[in-house]
C-alpha cells in the first residue's frame, strides 16, 4: 500500500475520534466554538474518506477510456477539500452570528476544555505525520490534508482560548467572536488549496524554476540546434513534458534518438518522486512556423 493511502487511513481514523469527542461535548455544553470544531472534524472525516478513494482511483492504469490514467482525481480531491472547508466555515459563521443575536450560557466548561486540549495534542501529532508524508511524496492531496489539519490546530487553540476566557469572565460573547475568527481563517486557508488544484486541473504549466531546468537539459546537448513547442503540465503524481528538438539534418536517426533518450532520462531525474511522461519530437529543421496551429503556441 502506498504511503499516501496509509496517511489517509490514519487521518480518517483520527478525524472519526475527534468527531465523537467534540460533538458530544459541543452538544452538551452549547458552545458554538466547540460545535464548530466538531463539524469541521466531521467534514475532515468525509474529506479523508474521499481522499482515500481519490488516491486509490488515481493509481488505476491507463485504459481505452482513460488513455492518460486518472491522475487528476488527486487535484480534484484537493479542490473538493478546499470547497468543503469554505462551506463549513460559512456554517460556523452563521452559527456564531446566531449566538451573537441570541446569547446562551455555556455548560460543562471543564469537560470542554479537556476535550480541546486533547484535540490539539492529537491533531499536532497527525499534522507532523502528514507533513512528513507530503514532503516525502510531494502529493497534493496529502499536502492539502496536512494544511487542513494545521488550520484545525489553530482553530482548536482559538476554541480553547475562548473557553478559558468565558470561564474567567463569564462573557458569553467571546465564544461567538472566536467562532467568527475561526470561520474567517478557514476560508483564508482554503484558497491556496483550491487554487493549486484548479491550476492542475486546467493543465497549467510547471513552475518557472522547473521549466528552466527542463530547458537546460535540452540546450546542453550540442547536437540540438534549437527547440520549440515545449509543453509541460502536472496531473496528480504525474508530470508530462514534450518538446520539438531541432537536430542537424546530417545526424543519423539512431544518434538523434540516442540524444532524445538522454534528455528524457534527465527530465525524469528532475522529478524523482513523480512519474514523468517525457516525449522529444525530433525535427531535422525548425518547422515551428509551418506547423503552428491552435493546439500549440
Amino acid at each position: 500500500m502506498r504511503l499516501e493511502k496509509k496517511a489517509t487511513i490514519v487521518s480518517t481514523s483520527v478525524a472519526g475520534l475527534l468527531v465523537v469527542m467534540k460533538m458530544t461535548v459541543g452538544i452538551l455544553s452549547g458552545s458554538v466554538a466547540v460545535l464548530a470544531s466538531a463539524i469541521d472534524s466531521f467534514l475532515d472525516l468525509i474529506v479523508s474518506l474521499f481522499n482515500f478513494f481519490a488516491l486509490n482511483t488515481a493509481e488505476d492504469a491507463p485504459d481505452e477510456d482513460f488513455n492518460f490514467g486518472k491522475g487528476k482525481m488527486e487535484p480534484l480531491a484537493a479542490v473538493i477539500e478546499g470547497t468543503v472547508i469554505s462551506l463549513s466555515a460559512l456554517f460556523i459563521l452563521y452559527e456564531a452570528l446566531q449566538k451573537v443575536i441570541n446569547p446562551q450560557d455555556m455548560l460543562y466548561m471543564n469537560e470542554s476544555i479537556m476535550v480541546m486540549v486533547a484535540s490539539i495534542v492529537i491533531t499536532t501529532v497527525l499534522v507532523m505525520f502528514l507533513n512528513h508524508v507530503a514532503k516525502k511524496t510531494k502529493n497534493l492531496v496529502i499536502k492539502a490534508d496536512a494544511l487542513h489539519y494545521k488550520t484545525d490546530i489553530f482553530s482548536n487553540a482559538a476554541v480553547l482560548v475562548a473557553l478559558g476566557l468565558v470561564a474567567l469572565t463569564d462573557i458569553q460573547l467571546i465564544d461567538a467572536v472566536i467562532g467568527l475568527g475561526i470561520a474567517v481563517y478557514m476560508i483564508y486557508s482554503s484558497i491556496p488549496i483550491i487554487k493549486e488544484g484548479l491550476l492542475m486541473l486546467l493543465d497549467a504549466s510547471l513552475p518557472e524554476e522547473d521549466v528552466k531546468k527542463i530547458q537546460k537539459a535540452i540546450i546542453k546537448h550540442e547536437d540540438i540546434n534549437d527547440y520549440h513547442f515545449l509543453q509541460t503540465r502536472e496531473s496528480g503524481s504525474h508530470v508530462f513534458i514534450s518538446v520539438h528538438a531541432v537536430f542537424d539534418m546530417n545526424i543519423s536517426l539512431y544518434d538523434a534518438h540516442t540524444v532524445a533518450d538522454k534528455i528524457e532520462a534527465e527530465w525524469k531525474q528532475l522529478f524523482p518522486d513523480k512519474k514523468v511522461h517525457a516525449l522529444v519530437h525530433m525535427d531535422p529543421y525548425d518547422d515551428s512556423d509551418v506547423n503552428i496551429d491552435e493546439d500549440q503556441y
